[in-house]
């Protein structure tokens, strides 16, 4: 990656910023850090709605929000079988896989983190049957059916699930101004979203041609499959597997996810940035990310294999708890920048190897366009520097495990409950 020089917006030098501009700059962002009183450190009890009252402490969380949801009958395993006078009782058929399902969220294709659970509850509570809300995938199921049949005929012995897929938005605290001119933190949706995929418990069974069953269950997808029509049906067969039809296997093929290609959120593409040229513009302000009411701030790593951690600011901070906002937009209320480090130079980032993993290091690197060195900040009302730092690309909140010298500031997929993902943005 080429590195990127940060560029004063007023063309001035880094290091000649005034105490008169920095408290400017604070003022007008109404990040302030001035002691004017903030909700309260509780955390929401209950699982909110937009529109629903939060607290400072929330400013590190985030909750999913599902905005829509669609079921499908879908049949995982399927074989025709023939059963004839005299074969007819309990057997158990094999059965060839037909459609794979994977439970995903997003990035995570792998649900280690409480926002994809939580996500999948929902679905689940808001269909009113139960979904799978863990990493899990219908290719792992035995595809051994076991059956009655107590009349001979042709067959189709199943198993299926209904396919839940749907989309979600992210939750996040951040201020509001009220119609009175006065500012609330309230739920707001975010930025980011995504899509969801996930299944409800496995059936099985058998379903002949004759048989009458509701249309749209999984047992009438299962007869759809039999090509009732077909030669291959009505001809008479010794007892046991029946060759696919040419529709079939047609069917199968389509139904079959392409495994080698996978989805976009079991293989998260991420820009490179290798060839990227703009340079940053970067905010004269310097700030402090610390721990709201204590001593230590995000502190940048000397060493490139090394992560941001909780350091103490001294003399000999050499500038690395020292952060400027870079590229800086602003949706709705919510700034988007990225965080560029005075001390080495580097951008705040997750490393891309590490985009879907619950509880990631922080890093710097050499600055580039990429947007998982892009950060959405979560404001308290006018007149407090509290702030929730949220990843763009990952949709990850940042917070640290303890507060303790030392401790890395990681991501965490619903932010840290605790309120330990709440930090204050100073001026310096």
């Amino acid at each position: 990656m080429r590195p990127i020089r940060p560029v004063s917006r007023n063309g001035r030098s880094l290091m000649a910023v005034t105490a008169t501009a920095a408290a400017w700059a604070v003022t007008a962002m109404g990040l302030a850090a001035s002691p004017a009183a903030a909700a309260p450190t509780t955390t929401t009890a209950q699982t909110p709605a937009p529109g629903d009252t939060c607290t400072a402490a929330d400013l590190g969380t985030r909750h999913p929000y599902i905005k829509s949801t669609e079921v499908s009958p879908t049949i995982t395993h399927f074989k025709g079988w023939y059963v004839t006078e005299g074969t007819t009782g309990t057997q158990t058929v094999t059965t060839t896989t037909q459609t794979v399902i994977t439970v995903s969220v997003g990035l995570n294709g792998k649900i280690d983190g409480g926002f994809g659970t939580e996500a999948l509850g929902k679905v689940g509570a808001s269909l009113g049957f139960e979904v799978k809300v863990g990493y899990t995938s219908t290719n792992t199921e035995s595809n051994a059916v076991t059956w009655n049949f107590n009349q001979p005929g042709y067959y189709g012995a199943y198993k299926g699930t209904k396919k839940v897929t749907g989309t979600y938005v992210s939750l996040n605290c951040n201020r509001v101004q009220q119609g009175d001119g006065n500012w609330a933190l309230k739920w707001v949706e975010g930025p980011d979203g995504g899509n969801f995929t996930t299944y409800s418990t496995l059936e099985e069974g058998a379903v002949r041609c004759q048989d009458r069953v509701p249309a749209g269950s999984i047992m009438a997808k299962a007869q759809s499959l039999l090509d009732c029509g077909s030669a291959a049906a009505k001809a008479e067969h010794p007892a046991g597997a029946v060759a696919p039809t040419e529709k079939q296997t047609r069917d199968r093929l389509v139904q079959r996810p392409a495994l080698a290609g996978g989805t976009s959120a079991e293989q998260p593409k991420v820009t490179s940035g290798r060839n990227a040229r703009a340079a940053l513009d970067c905010q004269a302000q310097a700030y402090k990310i610390a721990v709201p009411g204590k001593p230590l701030s995000w502190g940048a790593p000397l060493l490139a294999d090394d992560g941001v951690r909780l350091r103490p600011s001294s003399i000999f901070s050499a500038h690395l708890d020292n952060w400027r906002l870079c590229n800086v937009t602003e949706r709705n209320g919510v700034i988007e920048a990225s965080l560029w480090n005075w001390g080495n130079g580097g951008c705040a980032t997750i490393a891309a190897q590490n985009a879907a993993t619950e509880r990631a290091v922080l890093q710097t690197v050499p600055c580039t366009e990429d947007d998982l060195q892009r950060f959405y900040i979560y404001r308290d009302v006018p007149g407090s520097s509290k702030i929730g730092v949220q990843n763009k690309y990952t949709g990850s909140m940042m917070g640290h495990d303890r507060y303790a010298d030392g401790e890395f500031i990681r991501q965490y997929s619903s932010g840290r409950q605790d309120g330990t993902g709440t930090y204050t943005l100073i001026g310096v």
